[in-house]
């Protein structure tokens, strides 16, 4: 058996997006289209949008926990979503070396 951490995305509204997981990814789509989790009954339907296959309950929870962190949000951005449909969160700053001045030394 294997289990799964999964990426669904509304149809109606793209810019919402849901993670968990799940061992039969078909039954738990199917679940979020029926309105049956309160999370994602308002913006349904969903289309599974990226999943990724564990061969323990722990690694999916693991990757789960990641993927809904700050970093698992950032890794999710960078590696999953074209740049004009990742959600923006922030100013992006221009990267620069440091100098001594701001260093204060």
């Amino acid at each position: 058996m294997m289990f799964y951490t999964y990426i669904i995305e509304s149809i109606s509204r793209p810019e919402n997006r849901y993670i968990g997981h799940t061992s039969d990814l078909k039954q738990r789509v199917a679940e979020h289209n029926a309105g049956r989790c309160d999370h994602t009954a308002k913006f349904a339907p969903w289309k599974l949008k990226i999943y990724v296959a564990f061969e323990t309950l722990e690694q999916a929870q693991h990757f789960e926990r990641y993927l809904k962190s700050g970093s698992g949000h950032a890794f999710a951005d960078r590696h999953f979503w074209p740049s004009s449909l990742a959600p923006q969160r922030g100013p992006k700053l221009p990267h620069r070396k440091a100098t001594k001045a701001d260093l204060n030394l």
